[in-house]
């Protein structure tokens, strides 16, 4: 008599997306790359004398760092997006005069969304860190229509107070890179940092 089939072990996704955006999710799946969500708790107050670009390659490694010690023998993606405008870094608007201020400051220029990834993986447990930079350009907006978007309540999530991917884009006159980077993650250069880590994403 044959011994009973004992049932299949499920099989993980070999990536786990050490953040809990939504919209970074979003751009995963709609790129086919199958993952786990596994929030980091990491402070992401800028250090003093910080530069943005700084900032983003060290909280994206902070994060895939503390989900790997959590998670090991798993392929971790950190990830941190900010906003830039003269040097300054606009994160995530405090309320709704923060947001106001933010795309004000914005308005009729064009400023710079970085994103820093790291991908740590068993291969590579010291991680492997990497920012894209992408232009994006801001039509003239009068004061009526920043107080009108903010009353959306959009902009109260999102570094730089405004979604691309949203209400926001129809203030968007030109992006010059990768316009998944500017939603949250550049997911070409997941694949191309997936590929180089011998890391299976389809």
């Amino acid at each position: 008599m044959s011994p009973p089939l004992l049932p299949a072990l499920p099989v993980l996704p070999v990536l786990l997306l050490a953040s809990g955006s939504a919209r970074r999710a979003d751009l995963l799946r709609a790129a086919g790359i199958p993952f786990q969500v596994a929030v980091s708790d990491v402070d992401e107050t800028p250090e003093a004398g910080e530069s943005p670009e700084a900032m983003v390659r060290r909280l994206a490694a902070a994060k895939a760092q503390a989900v790997a010690a959590a998670h090991p023998g798993r392929a971790v993606l950190g990830a941190d997006t900010t906003v830039v405008i003269d040097d300054i870094s606009l994160g995530k608007p405090f309320d709704a005069a923060d947001a106001s201020r933010m795309l004000t400051a914005l308005s009729g220029r064009t400023h710079t969304v970085l994103t820093g990834l790291c991908l740590v993986s068993p291969g590579a447990p010291g991680g492997h860190a990497s920012v894209t930079a992408t232009l994006v350009e801001f039509a003239p907006l009068s004061p009526d229509e920043v107080a009108w978007y903010v009353a959306t309540g959009e902009p109260m999530d999102k570094a730089g107070g405004y979604a691309i991917q949203g209400i926001g884009s129809r203030f968007i006159r030109r992006i010059e890179g990768s316009y998944s980077n500017v939603v949250g993650l550049p997911v070409e250069l997941v694949q191309v940092m997936c590929r180089a880590h011998g890391i299976q994403v389809s």
